[in-house]
C-alpha cells in the first residue's frame, strides 16, 4: 500500500505540472510557454500578480513560469531572466520591468527573436512590446492625494515618502499625488524629494529618519499628512508611526493591499489605501499575449482599474476582494506546478500537497482495483483537456501499479 501510495502522489506532481510546467515553445506538449517575470517576488502584491497569471495558464491551457528578482532592485537578475527565456525560445514573456530603461535592450532582443512580450504594472521606454496592461497610476497618485485633502478637510503640511528611481508606476503616483496637491490651495507638501528603497527595511529607516525632522519638543509631529506610493513603504511608514506612538494621530493614504495594511486601515493607523487589481492585472496579462499568439488583434494600452479603500467602504462587495484577495487555492497549484517543474521526483509532502481533498481521499481509500480506478479518474479530472503526455503518463502509471491482491500474492 505505502508503494501504491508513492507512485500515485508522484504521477499526481507530474500530472499537475502539466498545466503549467516548462517546456519550451509548443515544440514539445503543443502548448504555449508563457515566461511570467515580475520585479519582485516577496511582495503579496507579485503573488496577486502570480495568482491572476497562473488562472489565466489554467483556464486558457498555457504553461506558465513564474520567474524574478527577490528585490525590486535587482536590474541585472531581471535582465538575466529576461535573457534566459529568450535563449529558451519560450512562446512569449509578460513582464513587469522594474527599471523603465535598463529592460528596453533585453526586450528589443525578445522581438527580434520573434518573442512577443506584453508588458504589465510598469512602463518601458521604446517600442517593441505588444500591449501595456497596468494601472492608471497617475490617476491612483491623484485619488490618493484628493483622499488624504479630504480627510485634512483641505488644509495642512504633508509630505511624500517616494519608493525608488527609475520605476515608472510609483513615478506616476508621485506625480499623480503632487497635481492634486498643487489642485488645493491649502495644502502644503514640505517634502516630496526622499526616496524610501525597494524593501521594507531601508524604507523604515528612512521613514523614521525623515519624521523626526518633524518632530516637536512635546513628541508630536509637525505635519499634519503622509502619501507613500506603494506595498513596501506604506508598510514601513505605518510601522514607523505605530512605533513612534503617532498612528492615527496624523492622517496617512498609502497605496496597495495586504494583510498588514488592511489591519492598518480598519485600526486607525490608515485613512485610505489606494487599490489595484494585480489578481486581474495578470490575468489579462496571459490573456492578451494568448490572443495575440493566436493572431487575434490587442489593444495596445489596457487599465486594469484603481480603486480608493476607506473604513467605511472596505466590506463593499468592490472593495473588500480587492483588499483580500483569495490567494489559497493559486498556492496550491503553484506548489504543484513547480514540483512538476523539477528534475528530481519532488517529496511525498510536496506531492501531497498538489492533490486535492477528493483526491487525497480516494488514495486513503484505495484499498481494492475499483477504488484505485476511481483515484485515477479524479487525477484525471485534474489535466487540462490538451494536456495529452498528462494523460499518457497516467495511464502508464496505473499500469505499472500492482493490484493489492497481486501484491499479496507475490510475497
Amino acid at each position: 500500500m505505502k508503494k501504491t501510495v508513492a507512485i500515485v502522489l508522484l504521477m499526481a506532481a507530474a500530472a499537475c505540472g502539466g498545466n503549467t510546467g516548462g517546456a519550451t515553445g509548443t515544440a514539445s506538449t503543443g502548448q504555449y510557454t508563457i515566461a511570467v517575470i515580475p520585479k519582485g517576488t516577496s511582495h503579496v502584491y507579485w503573488q496577486s500578480i502570480r495568482a491572476g497569471a497562473e488562472r489565466a495558464g489554467k483556464e486558457l491551457g498555457v504553461n506558465i513560469i513564474w520567474r524574478g528578482p527577490i528585490r525590486e532592485d535587482d536590474r541585472d537578475s531581471q535582465v538575466s531572466e529576461v535573457e534566459g527565456f529568450v535563449s529558451r525560445g519560450v512562446s512569449g514573456i509578460v513582464l513587469a520591468p522594474l527599471d523603465e530603461t535598463a529592460l528596453m535592450q533585453p526586450v528589443a532582443e525578445a522581438a527580434q527573436h520573434k518573442i512577443p512580450v506584453v508588458i504589465i504594472d510598469s512602463g518601458l521606454r521604446g517600442n517593441d512590446y505588444v500591449s501595456f496592461v497596468a494601472t492608471d497610476n497617475l490617476k491612483g497618485g491623484q485619488l490618493g492625494g484628493q483622499r488624504l485633502a479630504e480627510v485634512m478637510n483641505n488644509r495642512g503640511k504633508v509630505l511624500l515618502l517616494r519608493y525608488a528611481e527609475g520605476h515608472d508606476s510609483t513615478s506616476k503616483r508621485e506625480q499623480g499625488f503632487l497635481d492634486a496637491m498643487k489642485a488645493t490651495p491649502g495644502m502644503e507638501v514640505v517634502s516630496s524629494n526622499q526616496y524610501a528603497g525597494t524593501d521594507v527595511e531601508s524604507a523604515y529607516k528612512k521613514a523614521e529618519a525623515l519624521l523626526s525632522t518633524y518632530k516637536k519638543p512635546d513628541g508630536s509631529l509637525s505635519i499634519e499628512g503622509i502619501f507613500t506610493p506603494n506595498e513596501s513603504v506604506t508598510f514601513a511608514m505605518l510601522r514607523v508611526l505605530q512605533d513612534n506612538g503617532w498612528a492615527g494621530k496624523v492622517k496617512f493614504v498609502g497605496f496597495d493591499a495586504s494583510p498588514n495594511l488592511v489591519k492598518g486601515l480598519r485600526d486607525g493607523g490608515l485613512d485610505g489605501i489606494v487599490l489595484q487589481d494585480p489578481v486581474h492585472m495578470g490575468y489579462l496579462g496571459v490573456q492578451t499575449m494568448v490572443a495575440h499568439l493566436k493572431g487575434q488583434p490587442v489593444q495596445r494600452w489596457i487599465d486594469t482599474g484603481v480603486h480608493m479603500a476607506t473604513r467605511d467602504n472596505m466590506n463593499a462587495p468592490d472593495i473588500k476582494p480587492l483588499l483580500e484577495p483569495d490567494l489559497a487555492k493559486s498556492a496550491r497549484d503553484s506548489r504543484c506546478a513547480e514540483s512538476g517543474r523539477r528534475s528530481a521526483p519532488p517529496s511525498r509532502s510536496t506531492a501531497w500537497s498538489c492533490l486535492s481533498l477528493p483526491e487525497k481521499f480516494a488514495v486513503w481509500s484505495a484499498r481494492t482495483v475499483r477504488a484505485r480506478a476511481r483515484s485515477w479518474r479524479s487525477l484525471l479530472a485534474r489535466c487540462s483537456p490538451t494536456a495529452g503526455a498528462c494523460r499518457s503518463t497516467a495511464a502508464r502509471t496505473r499500469r505499472e501499479v500492482p493490484s493489492r491482491r497481486a501484491a499479496r500474492a507475490s510475497r
